[in-house]
């Protein structure tokens, strides 16, 4: 692509095409971005458009359709082709930077994130210069630029906070201290002089606080990992400066808004985060510093109000007195009785009480709240610190901790008892402060772990849960109905097994209720009791101790996704799909209606995939209903075909990106199903399986190898005579892990003929076969694992070593010795069996194929098939038998290429299996 006037407007049509709402519109011109996305130039004419479009819309859709790009290409992943040549890469990296700091704020955020991601890969050894040019740009004096450089540093460094420790990161970080230290130190201290000098201008103070923001966020980066010697040796100049900015109440800079937090606001969290982390990490060089940093902290928690927009800045500095109270050195700041009442009543209450703002996210945000609540990323909300700080407390002070809080527990339970509608918030208050108490170790698998044993968890449940729960109307009081269901969840490890069942039929009812939070928590809260397990490892409730409830369960359930805001709700879709697992054939009978509404459901998101959980836990309950009903009786497999087929093909046409590796699997698990013969339905789809389009996409390769193994295991003869030239085209330019799966196929002695066939096609087409063995087989033969896949392999390539003609008198002769040396490598290393024994219990982030563009159906899963058998015992005896069956077709030949080529190791091992097979070579 030129970088002319009309390839710029060509692109700027395109990019707002991509803006269109109606995807007839938006798809053909995301499709066409797609595939001149790898011409050179290409992100030069973003680049360009970004810069001098006259439409801002334009501007800033090329600035995320260019991050986008980079996020996609930039990486040069071994073996595959360089996606932005050369030339594009050095172009960008010599133009960003300038671009970034010239452009418009909403601009620069985008390019400022895609230097970070050209800068994780290239920086310091590709890019080393990038540095330099940025911290040039602080003696600029303008705060637009140099805030720019700020929030690109922060983009590029925060990754230190996560990173492992490896002496390539601290050699990165040694520079970015070397370079950047210094000068950071140097703004920080003139920048607070600036607001000193403009403490009466709010427009400059504005600018110079979101400096001072990101200059606090950097010094988290830059001191995670270790105490750097720089920063130890002006720890006096931070320190002094952040506690003095703790205590600044600067009235210009308050706001009158009630939910969002102010510069000033954000600027002490991140102080209270810095002083955290000194505390935690490096308490004997803070220890000076410490006191004022508590007594700063300490008043700001009791002079700060409710409102939402302190929720951040509260969480954090509660989380700070967490962070000191844990520490045994500063045990003795807390040890007065008077000390922890005050922070019990200053503190940890008034920040677990549920405000008028929780009650509206309660009610008109409920997935926010779910979020927040649920998946523990309310890490930042006031609830969440003040129980991390009990936490703290109970880590040595536990006995005293416990008998005060538990004063306040009666105190408000009693308030509850005393008026229910207007006291309900002083009983969830109470929920969630015996929680905090109670919880002393908790996992997102098994809820809590390990329990306070001065809290009686049981009778708290009998006297004050369960009555919630049994309530009759559902819709009465939902926050602690919510709260109920959730003590149950969480706790469910420390309860015993005969209050859960008494939950059970509750949690049930519960799906019924009209707040999407309390069915949400209790399709949750069915589905981790689904997964509990009991004595043997099976799971802790049974299908026969479900059998009263199974159709109430279902029912509940599937009329729970229609109400408002629940269509696409990926508890309740997982609810099903752990329903299934557990209830086996008892669904069996609900199969017809069941599989109507799941065929129905897929239908409606497939025409706007947006929730990947929720559609992932759709399939595999499709196909649950199909491994269950079937198991029972194979010839229902039509009757599923009938029912998804159309729906599928929708997908196919309409090209369902999200969809297509999940379609791939559910045909393979229906045509598995299938005696020796392939329907005449899947034989009209094999051609267009084999489109290079649909290779092109890395997540459809896994699932198309599957399938495509599948086709070979029922007709196998047909596609060989068919469509072997086909399938070696695809072979050469994709496929990894193809060759395994055609030896899975065809290493069967009784197939041996067709093996050979489909080989010799193989091998006369365009010479491929070589570079197959050559790039794929050999280097990778080595990663498989799992008994029956190592002897699948095995068995396959020894077939190839000894059986295949053109492997001794070809130009692939050369490959012969380095293949038979792989062979020995898989049958020497150990094993590493990482696939899950009990698919029930598995959640997806568990499974080894999960991953974003192509997401492994666990239920869709084959069992463990060996397709060999008795045929072969040995592996290796097979291997040794083979090689001497060649060497007395081919006298000589074999030891002497074993003996010139073969490393000593391997030879050593091959001795052995020829030994243990009583043969010998010839």
């Amino acid at each position: 692509m030129e970088l002319n006037d009309a390839n710029l407007q060509t692109l700027t049509e395109f990019l707002r095409k991509t803006l269109d709402p109606d995807p007839t519109v938006r798809r053909p011109a995301e499709k066409f971005l797609e595939s001149v996305e790898g011409n050179q130039n290409y992100p030069l004419l973003l680049l360009t458009l970004l810069e001098k479009s006259q439409d801002n819309v334009i501007r800033v859709c090329a600035a995320v359709t260019f991050k986008n790009y980079i996020k996609r290409n930039w990486r040069i992943v071994e073996d595959e082709p360089n996606k932005i040549s050369d030339p594009d890469r050095t172009a960008v990296k010599a133009n960003i930077v300038n671009l970034m700091l010239s452009s418009p704020e909403q601009i620069q955020k985008q390019l400022s994130d895609a230097i970070s991601i050209i800068g994780r890969e290239d920086f310091p050894q590709k890019w080393p210069d990038l540095l330099t040019e940025m911290v040039a740009r602080f003696r600029s004096g303008d705060f637009h630029i140099i805030n720019g450089v700020l929030r690109t540093a922060h983009s590029l460094f925060k990754r230190y906070r996560h990173e492992f420790k490896s002496n390539e990161l601290w050699s990165e970080i040694k520079l970015v201290l070397d370079t950047f230290a210094l000068p950071l130190t140097e703004l920080f201290k003139a920048t607070i002089e600036l607001c000193q000098t403009h403490a009466t201008d709010v427009n400059a103070l504005k600018v110079l606080f979101s400096s001072l923001t990101l200059i606090a966020k950097l010094f988290y980066s830059l001191n995670f990992q270790d105490l750097p010697e720089f920063f130890e040796d002006n720890m006096e100049t931070w320190m002094t400066n952040f506690h003095g900015l703790l205590t600044l109440d600067n009235k210009l800079l308050q706001t009158d808004d009630e939910e969002e937090a102010g510069l000033l606001e954000l600027l002490k969290s991140q102080i209270c985060d810095n002083a955290a982390l000194y505390a935690q990490k490096y308490d004997e060089e803070f220890q000076p510093y410490l006191p004022r940093f508590v007594t700063a902290i300490w008043n700001l928690l009791v002079s700060t109000g409710q409102e939402v927009k302190y929720d951040l800045l509260v969480s954090n500095a509660i989380q700070f007195l967490a962070s000191v109270c844990e520490r045994p050195h500063y045990k003795h700041l807390f040890e007065d009785q008077n000390t922890l009442t005050s922070i019990c009543e200053k503190v940890i209450v008034p920040n677990m009480e549920f405000r008028s703002a929780d009650e509206e996210a309660f009610e008109d945000n409920s997935e926010e709240y779910i979020r927040r609540d649920l998946e523990g990323s309310d890490i930042d909300t006031r609830r969440r610190a003040a129980c991390d700080l009990v936490r703290g407390l109970c880590k040595f002070f536990e006995g005293p901790v416990t008998a005060i809080f538990s004063g306040y527990v009666n105190s408000m339970l009693s308030e509850y008892a005393k008026n229910p509608r207007e006291n309900w918030k002083h009983k969830d208050a109470a929920i969630y402060l015996v929680t905090s108490l109670a919880s002393k170790a908790q996992t997102q698998k098994h809820g809590i772990t390990q329990a306070n044993e001065l809290v009686n968890l049981t009778e708290f449940f009998v006297n004050h849960i369960l009555p919630d729960l049994k309530s009759p109307n559902v819709n009465e009081f939902p926050v602690l109905k919510a709260d109920a269901i959730k003590y149950v969840m969480i706790f469910r490890s420390q309860l015993p097994k005969e209050q859960l069942l008494q939950a059970v039929p509750l949690l049930i009812t519960h799906l019924q209720a009209e707040s999407t939070v309390e069915h949400t928590y209790a399709a949750h809260a069915l589905e981790r009791l689904f997964t509990m397990r009991g004595p043997n490892n099976a799971t802790l409730i049974t299908a026969a101790e479900m059998a009263p409830f199974t159709e109430q369960l279902l029912n509940n359930l599937f009329k729970a996704l229609a109400f408002p805001g629940s269509a696409e709700n990926e508890y309740i879709m997982k609810a099903i799909m752990r329903s299934f697992s557990l209830l086996q054939e008892s669904i069996v009978p609900y199969i017809p209606t069941l599989i109507g509404q799941l065929t129905h459901k897929l239908l409606q998101v497939s025409k706007n995939p947006s929730k990947p959980h929720f559609n992932h836990y759709l399939f595999e309950s499709l196909c649950l209903s199909v491994r269950i009903t079937c198991k029972a009786n194979p010839t229902t497999v039509s009757s599923f075909e009938e029912a998804l087929f159309p729906v599928f093909t929708e997908i196919l046409q309409n090209d369902v990106q999200e969809f297509l590796p999940y379609v791939f699997q559910v045909m393979s698990l229906l045509l598995e199903i299938h005696s020796n013969s392939i329907p005449a339905s899947y034989m009209a789809l094999f051609p267009h399986l084999l489109q290079p389009v649909l290779w092109e996409r890395t997540g459809n390769i896994p699932p198309l190898v599957r399938l495509l193994q599948a086709y070979l295991e029922k007709g196998g003869e047909t596609i060989a005579r068919s469509a072997a030239d086909k399938i070696v085209s695809i072979l050469a330019a994709k496929m990894h892990n193809f060759l395994g799966s055609i030896s899975n196929t065809y290493a069967k002695t009784e197939s041996s003929n067709q093996f050979k066939s489909l080989l010799n096609s193989l091998t006369l087409c365009c010479r491929m076969f070589g570079m197959v063995l050559e790039k794929i087989v050999i280097p990778e033969v080595q990663k498989v694992s799992g008994p029956v896949e190592k002897k699948i392999c095995a068995v396959g390539i020894t077939k190839v070593l000894t059986e295949c003609p053109a492997m001794m008198d070809t130009e692939y002769t050369k490959l012969w010795t380095p293949l038979l040396q792989a062979l020995i490598g898989l049958f020497e290393l150990p094993e590493d069996d990482s696939i899950p024994d009990d698919e029930h219990f598995i959640d997806i982030e568990d499974t080894p194929g999960y991953q974003t563009a192509f997401s492994q159906l666990a239920f869709a899963g084959k069992k463990e098939h060996d397709p060999i058998g008795d045929a072969v015992g040995n592996p290796k005896i097979l291997l040794a038998q083979s090689l001497h069956k060649l060497s007395t077709a081919c006298p000589g030949r074999v030891p002497s290429m074993l003996s010139t080529s073969l490393n000593a190791e391997a030879l050593q091992f091959l001795q052995g299996y020829l030994q243990a097979a009583t043969v010998q070579l010839v």
